[in-house]
This record gives C-alpha cells, structure tokens and sequence, in this order.
C-alpha cells in the first residue's frame, strides 16, 4: 500500500500557491455578483422566513386597510374658465412685446398664465367671493378654502380649471358656484380697467418719443455737416478712388522726375556749367556789344598767340597786344554787369562759355529748361504725398465715422419703430375701448358631487396588500441579513469559494440522537446491500454521493486517510463520519472509523457500541491496538476505534510520536481510515490530525454554523496549510423532497422491470 508521504490530495489551487495548500477567501466579503437579483434564492429565503413574512405582511395589510375605510370620505368638483386673454389685451401684449423687443427680452405667455392664476387665488380678489360663502358656510376663510381650492391651466391653452374639494357635496357646489360668479365678474372689471391703463400708458410714452426721434434726426443731420458725409459706403468708395488716381499721379510723377534728373545731370557734365553760369552764358550769348567785345578779345587773344610764337616776351608788338587785352577786359566785364546785372562776381564769366556758339547755347537753353521742370515736378511730387497722407487720413477715420453714423442711424431706427408701434397700438386700444367686450366664458358649470375621491376603497384595499407584501418581504431580507448562518449551499459556495463534496438532507430521527433511530438507519443501509430488496433512501445515498466525490479528487492515489472536523458543536460532523464510514464499507472497502474527538466523543453511541477501552487508550499505554478495534455490527468491513478515556490533556496525546505511528499502522491496515476529531473553534486537535492525515473536509450545518466561525476556521487552516479537500452541507432542508421523488421514481421503473422480465 502507498504511504502518506506518497499522496498528494487533488485540491483545487489558488493564486498558483504549491499543491496541497489552501487559500481560503474572506468570509462574508460581497462577491462580484451579490449585487445581482437571483430569483431562486429570493423564493428560497422567503421560504425559511415565511412565518415572518406572513406576520408582518398581514399586519401591515390590515392596518392600512382599516385605515382606509376609518378615512373620512373626500368629495371634489370643478368648473372651467375660458380666460383669453382679455379683451383689448391682445394689443396690450402686442405694446408689451414691443417694449419688450425694445429692452431685449420678451415675457412668456406662461408667466402670464401664472401671474394670472397667483392673482386669481390673491387675498384682494379671494376677499368679496369669501364674504359671500361666509354667509352660508361662515367656517370658511382664507386659509382653509385656499388649502381645498386648485387653479390649473389645461394644457397649452387658454382654458383655466378650477376644483375645489371638501367632506359636504353641497358645500363644493356652493362654493365653486360663488368662485365662477366672483371670477367673471372680475374679468368684466378688468377689460375695461386693462384698455384704460393701456390708452393712458400710450400716450404717457408718445411725447417722450416723439422728443427723442426728433434728436437722433438733429444729431444724425449735424454729423453729416460736420463730416461732409451722406453715406459712409458711397464715401469709403470715392475716398478709395482718389487715393487709386493720386497713387498713379505720384507713380507718373515720380517718372517724370527720375527723367529729368538724369538729363539733368548729363547736361551738367556736358557743359561744365553750374544753373548760375548757364543762365549768364545764355543771357550774355544774347547781347551784341559784349559780343562784340567778346569777339575783339578773341581777335587780340589769338594775334598773341601767334607773335607769342614768334617773339619774345618783351617784343614791343607781343605787349602791345597784351595791353590791348587788358583794356578789353575791362570793357567786358562792364558790359557783363551791365546785362546780367550783379548777380555773379566778375570771376565767374567764362568768355568761352558765351562765345556764340549755336549747340552750346542750345545745351545751355535745355539745362536751363530741364533745371526749371525738375523743381517743377518737385513740387508736384510734395503736392501729391501731401494730398495722398490727407486721403489715407481720412480712409483710417472713415470706419470710426461710419460705426458713429451707422450707431446713430440704429438708434433712430429703434425710436422711429418704436413710436410707430406705439402709434399703432394707440389707434387699436382706442377701437377696442369704443367697441363692446365679453368678460370670460364658463366653458363647464360645477356640479355637485356624487362619488367620494378619497379613500379609493378598491385602490386602498390592493395598495394596502402590495404594501404588506412588500413589508413582508423586507422584514424577511432584514431578517435574513441579521441572521449570521449559513441557509443554503449557494450561500456557501459563494461565501468560501471552496467545492462543495456532498449535501446531506435533512433527518428529523438523528435530532435526538437515540441507539434506536442509527439502528433503524443501519437497517436502511443494509437494505441497500440487498438488491433485491433495495428501498431509496436519499439520505444514506447522499453519503454514498460524498464517497464518490472523495475518490474522484484523485482517482490516481486514493485517499486513505481522512479527518472529519466542524467549526462549532452541533454541526454534525460525528453523524456525517459515521455514515461515511458505512457507505464506504457498503462500496467494498476495508474502513476504519476513528473516534478522534477525546473531549466529547459521540461515535460509539452513534454505533451503538462499548466505549470501555479505546483510542486514548492505545496512545497513553502499551495496549495492542488490534485488541481495542471493534467490529461493527451494521456492515462486515467496517471497523471502529471509540475513544475511550477521556484524558486530562487530549492535544498532548494526539500530537505525540505514538499517534504518528498509530496512523501509519492504520493506513497500513485498512483501506480508509476517517477520524472525527473535535471542533475546530479554539482547539488545535484536528488541525494536528489533518497535518497526520492525507486530507479533511469541514461539516457546515446549515441554519446551524455561524459564518464569522466559519472564516476563523478556514483562516486557521489556511496559516496551517492543512490539506483541506472541500465543505460537506449538512441538513439541506429543501433537498430531501426532490431527492425522493427521482429516487422513487427510478426505483419503481427498475421494479417494474424486473417484474416484467421474470
């Protein structure tokens, strides 16, 4: 046989911890899906809480329900108005609209119908209707009618309804009868009073915009004058225009100029003559003595060349020639001066440059003619940069111009409109008041009340059931969060995270524990050996179900060792290992049923056998363990160890070297081996077994085992690292009923069978 060491339980891992560890998660932490309505489990819960839901349903039910028939009956009638709006209103609205568009902003025909009805129900106009009801109904004031009394508008349109409620019919017709007289008659006063007002306001308004039409024209006429201006547009246009002309103007001109200058300057470098010197060689090539002179000079000039050439110096002749020369110059001079007056200096004429020569004096006359056109276009070239910054002057200022003249033109506009509406709505209030009105029509009279609107027996009946019922359910959810136990599997699966190996069914004979009931559930068992008086029983086949699930976590390496625990006392745990223990001699296995728990063992009342020697026994003395199993009397191959003595310190034995062994020899033995240990709250016994053992599982009682003990356990075993296989639910109460029913049924299909085979 495999030892112990060899076998690793098939456990279902988590976060990738090494196999044979256990995670166990928080217990009571709300999972992803609790959020979410499950039907079955609401069905579920009501079932276990029925007895409150029914409580408290039928006592939420029959208050409200005697609450509503103690109501005093409530009785409401109503009319309705047909309101306009008033007469001559029409208009008004129209100069309100006006104004209105005038201030930027416009009031809603809404807010009309819901100042209408606050005046409607104001103290002023509620006071005479009152008076009148107080001389039947003298009870009846302000407070208490306007707490009864409701004005509404009907949709969108211009119909008002008017209820009133009250306990006395006759009363309600009465006073919605006073209500609808007092109504139209106020409509009657207030066309009449709304067109006066509206004539008087008119023609408050009408001088004072007359006044102010007639200054925006005085200031828009005084604006044009002062900036020459008709039309910005038509002005922004010709100032555009002209700037376009000047700027060719000043392109032609600067043309014109970059001409002159260079013919100018050619002439210069011509002639060699500055203005000055031409103008005096023009005017001295004019003038016949000084040419004459001139031409003399010349002649004398050119005879000293030639004696110069041929005499010395000092020949008489070569100076006399020089004193001819000398004495025309002079001459010369004087008769310069005499034409050009004292303008130069006598250095400054050049004989050569007034000699009559016909192209140099033509030269002369076009420098002197191109000197006279370049200052010309000088000054045309000023004129039009002058003219050309007034223009864009006048171009930049055009748009602050036009925004004044647009605003003013606006503001006329506005005021011009204005006293035309104004005109106009004087005109028709001035009709309307002329003309005969109609208050408001009664489109509906009020009539006296039949049937009560309050209480709604019928409604007030199903309102208080609903209401109960949802009382109910609430008290049951309430009660069903406060309640600290487990219910149902789903509950625990969803709670531990851990799989579920079994549920067993409810068993009303195992409450009391009695020898007699486990013999009459041994005869079950027995039954279930004998085929051919096979009897279902979902109970013992629930145990049968938990063997099945214990070998298929590895069907590879078998399980051969096995400890039983609980949380708390009373879970079951004893019952369960006991059964289990049948069920897996029933199969055909060799078991051995060890009573581990030495502080209170109950397997040998649960099998009705001795408790003289046993487990404690073997541990603390040299007893042969084969002298202190016994046979049990309900299957041949199982086995059972009780746990005899109840020693003074039970952990110290189940921890020793001499246990260790014990189990060893017992794996040995036989082919399983299943120890009820102890609870596990505050005890250390089965966790010391389970690190001996090849696997455990806990027993959850449901509507028994509290959840806060539950995940102190699990965190216990979690620290321990103990080879935890899964959760066994015992006492599934809404299991048994399903469970007999397929059971029974394929037990009878298979009878039937038989019977017709033989």
């Amino acid at each position: 046989m495999n030892s112990r060491e060899d076998f690793q339980p098939s456990i279902p891992q988590r976060n990738s911890q090494p196999e044979g560890s256990f995670s166990a998660p928080a217990i009571g932490l709300p999972s992803g899906d609790e959020g979410r309505f499950d039907g079955a489990k609401a069905i579920a819960l009501l079932r276990r809480r029925w007895l409150l839901f029914a409580g408290v349903g039928v006592l939420v039910a029959s208050g409200l329900t005697a609450n509503t028939f103690r109501e005093i009956p409530i009785y409401q009638s109503g009319f309705q108005l047909l309101v306009g709006p008033i007469m001559g209103g029409d208009k008004f609205d129209e100069l309100n609209q006006s104004l209105s568009k005038i201030n930027g902003g416009g009031a809603s025909e809404r807010m009309d119908y819901s100042t209408q009805i606050k005046v409607l129900s104001s103290p002023q106009l509620m006071g005479q209707i009152i008076e009148k009801i107080q001389e039947k109904y003298p009870e009846v004031n302000y407070g208490n009618l306007l707490s009864k009394l409701i004005i509404v508008r009907i949709g969108d349109t211009k119909i008002l309804e008017v209820r009133y409620q009250d306990s006395d019919p006759e009363k309600v017709k009465f006073v919605l009868d006073q209500i609808s007289s007092g109504y139209i008659k106020y409509s009657a006063r207030e066309q009449q009073t709304s067109v006066k007002q509206g004539i008087q306001f008119v023609e408050d308004q009408l001088p004072k915009l007359r006044e102010r039409v007639d200054k925006l024209q005085g200031k828009l006429q005084q604006f044009r004058q002062e900036y020459k201006l008709l039309d910005p547009q038509t002005q922004g246009q010709l100032l555009s225009t002209r700037l376009n002309d000047i700027n060719k103007q000043r392109q032609e001109t600067q043309t014109q100029l970059t001409e002159a200058q260079s013919l100018y300057s050619n002439l210069q470098k011509q002639l060699g003559l500055s203005p000055e010197e031409a103008m005096t060689a023009s005017a001295l090539s004019e003038a016949p003595r000084y040419q004459q002179l001139l031409a003399k000079l010349q002649e004398v000039e050119t005879k000293i060349a030639i004696e110069s050439a041929r005499f010395l110096p000092d020949n008489p002749s070569l100076k006399t020639l020089q004193e001819q020369r000398q004495n025309l110059l002079p001459l010369l001079r004087e008769e310069a001066q005499q034409v050009i007056g004292s303008r130069t200096a006598d250095s400054s004429i050049n004989p050569q440059s007034t000699s009559p020569n016909s192209i140099r004096v033509a030269l002369t006359q076009q420098l002197i003619q191109t000197e006279s056109q370049l200052q010309i276009l000088q000054i045309r070239n000023a004129a039009i940069a002058q003219f050309e910054g007034l223009l864009n002057q006048d171009i930049k200022q055009l748009p602050i111009v036009a925004r004044q003249y647009t605003d003013l033109q606006r503001e006329l506009q506005v005021a011009t409109d204005s006293l035309t509406r104004f005109l106009a709505v004087q005109e028709a209030l001035q009709i309307e008041s002329a003309r005969n009105t109609l208050p408001w029509q009664q489109i509906s009279e009020p009539q006296k009340p039949g049937i009560p609107i309050s209480p709604n027996i019928p409604r007030g009946v199903i309102v208080s059931i609903v209401s109960g019922l949802l009382a109910g359910v609430a008290a049951a959810f309430l009660a069903d969060k406060l309640d600290n136990v487990f219910h149902s599997t789903e509950e625990l699966k969803d709670s531990t995270k851990l799989p579920v190996l079994g549920m067993i069914p409810f068993n009303k004979q195992l409450t009391h524990k009695q020898p007699q009931t486990q013999n009459v559930e041994a005869n079950q068992t027995n039954y279930l050996l004998n085929q051919s008086n096979y009897t279902a029983s979902p109970f013992l086949e629930s145990f049968r179900g938990l063997h099945a699930n214990l070998y298929f976590l590895s069907p590879d390496r078998p399980i051969r060792s096995l400890v039983v625990t609980s949380s708390l006392p009373a879970d079951g745990k004893s019952t369960v290992a006991t059964y289990l223990a049948q069920a897996a001699a029933a199969m055909g296995q060799r078991v051995l049923l060890v009573d581990a728990d030495l502080r209170r063992p109950q397997v040998h009342i649960l099998t009705d056998l001795p408790n003289v020697w046993g487990l404690s026994n073997a541990i603390s003395s040299d007893m042969n363990v084969d002298d202190l199993i016994q046979h049990s009397p309900v299957e041949d191959s199982l086995f059972v160890i009780t746990a005899g003595q109840i020693p003074p310190d039970p952990t110290r034995l189940l921890s020793s070297q001499k246990m260790q062994s014990l189990v060893e020899g017992f794996q040995s033995n036989f082919d399983l081996v299943i120890f009820d240990t102890p609870p596990m709250i505050g005890l250390a016994d089965a966790r010391l077994l389970a690190a001996r053992a090849d696997g455990m599982f806990v027993v959850v009682g449901l509507g028994r085992t509290n959840r806060s003990a539950l995940a102190q356990v699990l965190d216990e075993l979690r620290i321990s690292r103990a080879p935890i296989l899964g959760i066994v639910a015992n006492g599934v109460k809404n299991y048994t009923t399903n469970s007999y029913h397929y059971y029974y049924q394929y037990s009878s299909y298979k009878r039937q069978q038989n019977q017709t085979t033989s």
